[in-house]
């Protein structure tokens, strides 16, 4: 049995952002892993990172997103990319690395200005440097390009981005362990710049194949993540037969894509119909979404909805328990990597909605073992991928840090996410040889299969596979007060407070079309 590490329960009410930041002393407590993931949650909240670009066309031709799936029904492929050079030289490789001034934001929703943002720079630097130090890429060293940038600044990103794609300093890759750089931003560097991209942020496939060749994914692709829930669901006899089923789903283009492009063709070949309510899902909407969600809830408890799939981000999540609880009414949530419901569910218990989240389960591709645990993986501690990384890092920084036995890094967090991006990086532009351009490096990218990942076990990508998680697990969410033996790590010497528990061991994600 393998579990996540421990999550201490925001107090989150009808507006998250308050709450979270009357609860920043209990996230400084938890590890910096969740400090950074936590407050970039925050930040979706406000500026709606996975809005789509309206459909109009830009000034430089680059249609938008709002209508991927009419602009772009297949990917670009990898034998038309550009074969230009721009950012590389016969000693030099220009790689951005975006990081979010983590500090700057914390002050700005008024938490404490000590998230260790400092540590993603650490950890860039290291593993650049430990590839550098080998010989670089067939000679080429890797210029690291670290910038710091407020994701609440949209024209500024837009600079930045037109700095990299067209201007100074000239990138030939980005690289994006933490998923900050995001949304629309993505595609101004990929489907506009045509300039590689290794993005830790993700949606449905219509996005990579607007960004196609160029934009590449470690996390999961949400079509296939919700055909994985659907595959689940309908054996764990959730969806189907006697089950009554919901769907709560946000009103943003995205939410509305993944609903009637995937998920609902994916319940029809089981015979599923549901009840489907669409409730306002954006940060500046706190009065809609929340009576919709109380709309949705009543309407799902008086049609008897014995099951329900949430497809909603942060702002409607939140307010949408809430509502479950103040109506005493508690389905089975089929919860996913989309929107990240199952970490958000983690983080709201035990206080407030234990009834509404304790014992709800759902599939995820990432790996739950041995967070903060430096173990063999045989014995429920560190993948090979984080193994990997871990042990290049332990052996530089030794010094056991507070309530541990040796300086480990996290498996979800900041060192191994940009130490996992960094090698897959090198190991495509390695792999295109000595004329390195962007048409080699992702002819490279698209044959790079079973690399050992960090945040997921493994990544496999392929002429049209755009994201790397080849396989998810089902897990239970599961509130150790008082402690028990289903959370078995710890933290400081101390039980974890919720953990997720593996009920369904790894197995392949369902394929999709045009992924």
């Amino acid at each position: 049995m393998r579990e996540k590490g421990n999550m201490d329960t925001p107090t989150l009410h009808v507006n998250p952002l308050a709450p979270l930041g009357r609860s920043w002393r209990r996230l400084r407590r938890r590890p910096v892993a969740m400090q950074v993931r936590t407050i970039l949650l925050i930040l979706a909240v406000i500026v709606g990172l996975v809005l789509w670009i309206d459909l109009a066309p830009s000034s430089d031709g680059g249609a938008g997103a709002a209508g991927a799936a009419e602009v772009a029904s297949q990917p670009t492929p990898v034998s038309q990319a550009s074969t230009s050079t721009r950012g590389v030289t016969a000693n030099s490789i220009n790689v951005v690395f975006p990081i979010v001034n983590l500090n700057s934001e914390a002050g700005k929703l008024g938490f404490a200005e000590d998230a260790e943002y400092g540590e993603q720079q650490k950890a860039i630097n290291f593993y650049v440097d430990q590839i550098n130090n080998a010989g670089g890429i067939h000679g080429r060293k890797i210029n690291p390009i670290i910038v710091q940038f407020d994701p609440q600044d949209e024209a500024g990103m837009q600079a930045l981005c037109k700095d990299w794609t067209e201007g100074s300093p000239a990138a030939f890759a980005v690289v994006d362990g933490l998923g900050a750089w995001s949304g629309d931003d993505e595609l101004c560097i990929t489907q506009q710049g045509q300039t590689p991209m290794v993005a830790a942020w993700t949606t449905t496939s219509q996005w990579t194949q607007l960004g196609s060749p160029y934009l590449w994914w470690t996390g999961p692709d949400d079509a296939a993540v919700l055909a994985a829930l659907v595959q689940w669901g309908h054996s764990a006899k959730l969806l189907g037969g006697s089950a009554k089923v919901g769907v709560v789903v946000g009103d943003r283009t995205s939410d509305q894509d993944a609903l009637n492009q995937d998920l609902l063709p994916d319940l029809k070949k089981i015979g599923v119909t549901p009840t489907v309510v669409t409730v306002a899902s954006g940060s500046n909407e706190t009065a809609t979404t929340n009576s919709d969600v109380q709309l949705a809830v009543e309407r799902f408890k008086a049609a008897g909805i014995t099951s329900v799939i949430p497809l909603v981000e942060e702002p409607a999540f939140f307010p949408y328990i809430g509502a479950e609880t103040s109506q005493q009414y508690f389905p089975k949530l089929l919860l996913s990597d989309y929107e990240q419901s199952v970490e958000l569910a983690l983080g709201l218990i035990p206080v407030p909605y234990e009834k509404a989240l304790d014992g709800q389960e759902g599939v995820t591709t990432e790996t739950l073992g041995g967070f903060d645990d430096a173990r063999p993986e045989s014995q429920g501690g560190y993948d090979p991928g984080v193994r990997a990384c871990y042990t290049s890092w332990h052996k530089a920084y030794p010094k056991p840090v507070a309530g541990a036995s040796s300086y480990y890094i996290e498996e979800q967090g900041p060192i191994a996410a940009w130490c996992s991006a960094i090698k897959l990086f090198a190991t495509a532009a390695t792999n295109a040889g000595s004329d390195l351009d962007r048409r080699t490096f992702v002819t490279a990218m698209s044959k790079i299969t079973d690399f050992p990942g960090s945040l997921s076990p493994v990544w496999t990508f392929g002429p049209d596979k755009f994201y790397g998680p080849t396989e998810y697990q089902v897990v239970k969410i599961h509130n150790n007060v008082p402690p028990s033996s289903q959370c078995k790590l710890k933290t400081n010497h101390k039980p974890q407070g919720t953990c997720w528990v593996s009920v369904q061991p790894f197995k392949p994600l369902p394929s999709t079309s045009g992924s």
